[in-house]
């Protein structure tokens, strides 16, 4: 195709270079934007009839064409070319060559600048809609093993040491709460995603008599934007969007690194279903958390994908320039990449098992209510700092007898305070310990089962 027979080809008389259509198309993968495309199209199209500039026959004939077109897309059976470089061209040379000068009228009034920004608003509009609805299964899993596990009581860690006994469904609400912030960023994330850019043209607006509002109505945009050389060059709302999904990922990871852990002989406080495990092609015996091992390297794509976006605008002059069309294979990868790992993510959750036994037994060696006797001895008045120099001193003749504190007896407790006396020995307890961390967002039952409940009227569980 030479550059005459192209769409925008009037003002150049040499062929385009074959390198060339090959370097600058992106209809290999823009292409999963022709339903948001031919939306976009379809209400520019109601819109000009309206104010007159195209008739209401030929918009009925654009319609028409459209839809064929769609249909046609949907089946397979539309033949996208290369040399028409994106989606928004493949479609209109298609229209034209359907229904002839009233397909040539529908360009009227946009820029590819103002159409492309379009599709990609209407694209992660939807793919927020599917991540939100993802992470509310993944909550849900999280609210259900809380309440499955409720009372099951495990080591706390800081450091990947020992550190305070808690409640399992308290760790797992951890995780409900974690991803509630990622819905809840996505939910913010939409109202810049949710504005109508359509009218802005190629960077200066048009002259002709458009209708942006009726075009928000049409396409359910809540707002227009404001300047139209902002808008044709703006995809700050696609790098926020991908930071969302970052922190969604970086989660998943979090979360994927635990299970690693936790499924290990070494831990043993999990058992991934078989059916999310894999074995190895030498060992007989392994049962390998593949699941987790991939959501969590996938994560360097994510991460990835944000800073191709960050360093796509960061010298960029106003307005649209055609490194923009870097932006839409970051997006896209994120999204495939972050909707498999929630999907799969709550499908594993769901059919995962706690040793219970194991967590339990874990919480009888470490240490783990040291800090239990200091809020003790300060509850004697004496002051923070000396209650911790003295468990801490108590803790070091543990170690070396090869005692835990709760085989100490009365006399032993008391040759490093006085203060201690027989009702310390409760204090002692794990159980003790949970029950007594009854601080709002502690791990005590009583706050646990709160947190539960609130959480089940939230996600609509009750």
């Amino acid at each position: 195709m030479t550059n005459k027979s192209k769409l925008w080809g009037g003002r150049f008389s040499e062929g385009t270079a074959a390198s060339v259509e090959q370097f600058t198309a992106s209809i290999h993968y823009d292409c999963r934007l022709y339903r948001h495309d031919i939306a976009g199209s379809r209400a520019h199209a109601k819109m000009l009839a309206e104010q007159g500039l195209i008739t209401r026959e030929e918009c009925d004939r654009i319609l028409a064409g459209l839809a064929e077109i769609e249909q046609e897309i949907s089946d397979g059976r539309f033949e996208f070319k290369l040399e028409l470089e994106d989606i928004h061209m493949n479609i209109e040379k298609v229209l034209v060559d359907k229904i002839g000068p009233a397909g040539a009228k529908l360009h009227t009034a946009r820029s590819r600048n103002d159409q492309v920004s379009l599709d990609i608003r209407l694209y992660l509009r939807e793919e927020t809609e599917r991540l939100t609805a993802l992470l509310l299964d993944v909550q849900q899993a999280f609210v259900g093993l809380g309440r499955k596990y409720l009372g099951v009581i495990m080591p706390g860690y800081t450091h990947l040491q020992r550190a305070q006994p808690l409640l399992l469904s308290h760790h797992m609400l951890a995780y409900y709460e974690m991803f509630g912030r990622d819905r809840e960023r996505l939910r913010d994330c939409l109202k810049r995603i949710n504005i109508l850019p359509l009218g802005s043209a190629a960077l200066a607006g048009t002259g002709l008599p458009i209708d942006r509002e009726y075009v928000a109505r049409a396409l359910d945009f809540p707002s227009i934007t404001a300047n139209s050389m902002d808008t044709v060059g703006d995809r700050d709302f696609a790098v926020e969007f991908v930071f969302c999904c970052t922190m969604i990922q970086l989660h998943l990871s979090r979360l994927s690194e635990e299970l690693v852990l936790w499924s290990s002989e070494e831990f043993g406080f999990a058992d991934l279903s078989d059916s999310f495990c894999t074995g190895s092609s030498i060992m007989p015996q392994k049962k390998n958390p593949d699941i987790p091992e991939l959501i969590r390297g996938k994560s360097g794509r994510v991460v990835g994908n944000l800073m191709a976006l960050v360093t796509l605008i960061k010298g960029l002059p106003l307005t649209y320039n055609r490194d923009l069309q870097e932006d839409k294979e970051p997006v896209f990868d994120t999204v495939d990449t972050v909707s498999q790992g929630l999907a799969i993510t709550a499908e594993l959750l769901a059919n995962m098992e706690f040793k219970v036994d194991n967590l339990e037994a874990a919480t009888r060696a470490g240490f783990m209510t040291a800090t239990d006797l200091a809020d003790y001895l300060v509850v004697k008045n004496i002051p923070f700092r000396q209650a911790h120099s003295i468990v801490g001193k108590t803790v070091a003749y543990c170690v070396e007898l090869g005692k835990e504190l709760t085989d100490l007896s009365l006399d032993e407790l008391r040759r490093f305070s006085e203060a201690i006396d027989k009702d310390v020995f409760p204090v002692l307890t794990v159980k003790g310990s949970v029950d007594s961390r009854q601080s709002a967002g502690g791990t005590a039952q009583v706050r646990v089962e709160e947190a539960l409940a609130q959480a089940e009227k939230d996600l609509g569980m009750q």
